[in-house]
């Protein structure tokens, strides 16, 4: 059984960008592109950096520390100086328009 947590309103995250959204001890970094949304771990496998505050293009978010990219629907690593991929969330929205985001216990 999966456990959905409610994570922020769809309609408060920004179209092609990202925002850091904490649930149940977790950061998330909820990304919404060409109409979907995504979420990765908000933390860099890299430099520890916050990727809500990186630069989102082309469904790359652009760590904002040392300029590595992960792909935001799979979480693989793009580029240098990156070396391990990004966890990513499965996310369904309801029908009040909620992101639910199920995470690993």
């Amino acid at each position: 059984m999966t456990n959905w947590i409610k994570l922020i309103a769809v309609d408060d995250v920004p179209e092609d960008d990202v925002i850091g959204v904490m649930a149940e001890g977790h950061n998330i970094a909820v990304y919404k592109y060409e109409g979907e949304v995504y979420a990765t771990a908000n933390l860099c496998t890299h430099g520890q950096a916050l990727l809500s505050d990186g630069f989102l293009e082309d469904g790359e978010i652009e760590c904002p520390l040392h300029q590595g990219r992960f792909c935001i629907k799979t979480g693989k690593a793009m580029c240098d100086p990156l070396t391990r991929d990004v966890a990513t969330y499965p996310l369904q929205i309801d029908d009040e328009g909620t992101i639910l985001v199920a995470l690993p216990v």
